[in-house]
């Protein structure tokens, strides 16, 4: 498939014209299946999905077994999970010869989950490259792992090319680094990117997914306004922006770019998931059981998201006083596969206690316990609800037991203590916790104290800015 910087060029601003000239006017098209495929790619991406079809059968229609067309089905088909069909198109390419014939039959085995047979294929093909040839080959091969991603096989691949400093090269390396998790590295590669053209809304976007993935999410934020700022209605963008000031705390702003992100996406549930969880955090319970319900109903019955829409709703329905709902919820995300059952253990204990069933929720936060892979993660939680749930005597007394059983070199709880005994008016103990926390898990300090503190202070130095205030 052709990229943005082709379809902006005059030679294809061109060839596309021609052809809608000849289409209006009901001329014959003179044009290669090739030609073709590009103007159907073109129109793909624009969502001008009919047109797309209409080239690509003419195309068929002109040259039956030519592999650009039938690479187009062949994608078509596997975006749609097809793998059947996709190998349908692939018995009817006749140039057998050409690369786009290799690569289309790795991607179906890969679409199949085949990794190592297709990584075996690719190999032997390797064998019948010329030699001119092998940087485009490997280079190609690298990209496919990327789109599906198994960045280690890309990397593999990559470590076979010749380091180039060409803009297709570099994204290729940034977005295979981000597969594996070397976000720091792939950040650098994108902002030498953006140096060369500030005006990729992809290049800022991409930016912005890795400082998100790298948990700099004020960083992430003011890279998705650049992409906004070169594209006020871009989706990617919007939600990019969301994403951060949601991770930042700031849920009155990150629910209007939620909004508007679902404005332009409106059958991703996502969106409508998290203007859900938005509402939750600013206490209006009510308006966000109509959006999650909003949200359950547009998502398909393989969401990934179901589990998080069914407990966030029962949450929800808690908070608001319907605990009978609430339960409902849980029962029904237990039901699926993906449901964490220790996490809704937690929450049926939650929903109990808040009701003031206290001998209900200890039953559920003790199954939850004894039947979680990590007792002493489960337990913080717990701990957490107990807390959120005004029992701050409770919640000090359990946090006391929690830190004799932990490892000496553990890092969480301790900001959720100091928190605990700054409700309890217990000022020196919450030094003495808050000190821990600072130096062992910033990141909790953020979710848990924030709102003490002023907004643009580092959470690690919380502990020093209070030392500062008292010397004054």
């Amino acid at each position: 498939m052709q990229n943005d910087e082709y379809f902006d060029s005059e030679e294809f601003r061109e060839l596309l014209e021609e052809y809608e000239n000849a289409v209006n006017t009901g001329m014959p098209v003179f044009m290669d299946a090739d030609e073709l495929a590009e103007i159907a790619d073109y129109y793909q991406m624009n969502e001008r999905y009919d047109e797309a079809d209409a080239a690509i059968d003419l195309a068929l229609s002109l040259s039956p077994g030519a592999v650009a067309p039938l690479t187009y089905k062949i994608h078509e088909a596997l975006w749609n999970g097809d793998t059947e069909e996709a190998r349908e198109y692939l018995e009817q390419i006749t140039e057998k010869d050409e690369p786009d014939y290799v690569y289309d039959k790795g991607e179906i085995l890969l679409a199949e989950e085949r990794v190592e047979e297709a990584d075996k294929f690719f190999r032997e093909e390797f064998k019948n490259v010329p030699p001119e040839e092998y940087q485009d080959y490997v280079v190609d091969v690298a990209n496919i792992y990327a789109d599906y991603n198994y960045p280690e096989q890309a990397m593999q691949w990559m470590s076979r090319a010749h380091q180039e400093d060409s803009q297709e090269f570099k994204e290729l390396m940034a977005r295979t680094l981000f597969g594996l998790g070397k976000y720091k590295d792939s950040e650098k590669i994108w902002t030498e990117l953006i140096d060369a053209d500030p005006f990729s809304k992809h290049y800022w976007n991409a930016l912005a997914s890795t400082q998100f993935m790298s948990e700099n999410y004020s960083g992430s934020v003011e890279s998705s306004e650049y992409a906004i700022a070169i594209d006020p209605e871009d989706p990617e963008g919007l939600l990019a922006k969301a994403n951060g000031l949601y991770h930042l705390y700031n849920y009155e702003e990150a629910l209007k770019f939620y909004q508007r992100y679902s404005e332009r996406v409106p059958d991703d549930e996502f969106g409508l998931m998290h203007q859900g969880t938005c509402l939750i955090n600013l206490g209006r319970f009510g308006e966000a059981v109509g959006m999650l319900t909003q949200a359950l109903e547009t998502a398909p019955d393989d969401s990934p998201y179901l589990s998080d829409i069914y407990q966030e709703l029962s949450f929800a329905y808690s908070e608001d006083g319907d605990d009978r709902h609430a339960l409902q919820m849980l029962d029904r995300a237990d039901l699926l596969d993906s449901t964490d059952r220790v996490q809704t253990l937690v929450v049926r204990g939650h929903i109990k206690l808040a009701a003031g069933k206290v001998k209900e929720a200890e039953r559920y936060y003790r199954k939850a316990v004894v039947t979680s892979d990590s007792p002493n993660q489960t337990l913080l939680r717990i701990i957490v609800s107990v807390y959120d749930n005004h029992y701050l005597e409770a919640a000090y007394q359990l946090f006391l037991k929690f830190f004799q059983i932990v490892p000496s070199d553990h890092c969480e709880g301790y900001a959720y203590m100091a928190l605990v005994c700054y409700d309890l008016k217990r000022f020196d103990e919450f030094l003495c916790y808050l000190k821990t926390a600072c130096e062992r898990n910033p990141h909790e300090c953020q979710i848990a104290l924030a709102h003490i503190f002023p907004d643009d202070l580092d959470p690690k130095n919380y502990f020093s800015y209070i030392q500062e205030r008292m010397q004054k």
